[in-house]
């Protein structure tokens, strides 16, 4: 099905069928039971393929698998600062219980740029893992697919709001780097995309604050950032997942 329907996810299958740790993330027992868990396996795969240490070195320079054709590699991260400090901006509860795990705990509060990064791109695979087979799916184990994603976003796009305004040092730093503005860009498209692809499936793959989160994160503010960050034009209308 993958083959047919999304074979970016075939693909990161294949390249992670040797993981030791595939079989926890997969029911086997039902054909249902596997389309729905893979969106946690192709999730944590991710990571398993992004964090690899023969690509990726913690807080220097990172990977992501983007889709079969295409990876970003040795994207320079320089350091960073804790993702905790994004606390501030996020006002609402939207997004409350992702922020107790990866905000305010007290080693994922701390992670930096590198952990912002790593989830977004798990989340941005996860999504079309249980989209593209949505009508197995009843909505037990991804029912928060399109939170995820939502979500990750926002602390990315925070992120740089806070580099910016009080780190300037690194701002500048992380502006200069044109991989890592490309990264940004084609994630920031990439969620776009998939969140439009599952809106019809919201109550299975997600909750109303999934759309909440991404009316938030196409503010001016947020926008703004993104724009200045990246070089780009994001288009405001329903093809959010184009430049202009």
């Amino acid at each position: 099905m993958y083959r047919r329907r999304w074979p970016s996810g075939e693909k990161l299958a294949i390249a992670q069928a040797g993981d030791k740790y595939w079989t926890q993330f997969v029911n086997t027992k039902s054909f249902d039971g596997f389309a729905e868990s893979m969106m946690v396996a192709i999730h944590e795969e991710t990571h398993m393929w992004d964090l690899d240490g023969s690509r990726t070195k913690w807080n220097v320079h990172t990977a992501a698998w983007i889709n079969a054709s295409r990876q970003a590699t040795t994207v320079p991260l320089h350091g960073g600062f804790p993702r905790k400090e994004i606390l501030p901006l996020i006002t609402d509860k939207l997004s409350d219980s992702m922020d107790g795990i990866y905000l305010r705990d007290s080693q994922q509060g701390s992670y930096l740029l590198q952990g912002v990064l790593a989830e977004l791109n798990a989340g941005l695979t996860g999504l079309p893992a249980a989209t593209v087979v949505q009508e197995y799916i009843k909505g037990v184990g991804a029912s928060n697919a399109r939170d995820i994603a939502a979500t990750n976003l926002r602390y990315l796009l925070l992120y740089l709001r806070v580099a910016k305004d009080k780190h300037p040092d690194y701002w500048a730093k992380i502006k200069n780097e044109p991989k890592l503005r490309e990264l940004v860009l084609t994630q920031f498209l990439r969620t776009a995309y998939w969140l439009d692809k599952s809106a019809p499936y919201t109550g299975k793959l997600g909750s109303p604050n999934a759309d909440k989160i991404t009316a938030l994160n196409y503010s001016p503010a947020n926008l703004a950032i993104v724009e200045e960050f990246t070089g780009a034009t994001v288009r405001r209308d329903t093809d959010k997942h184009c430049t202009t």
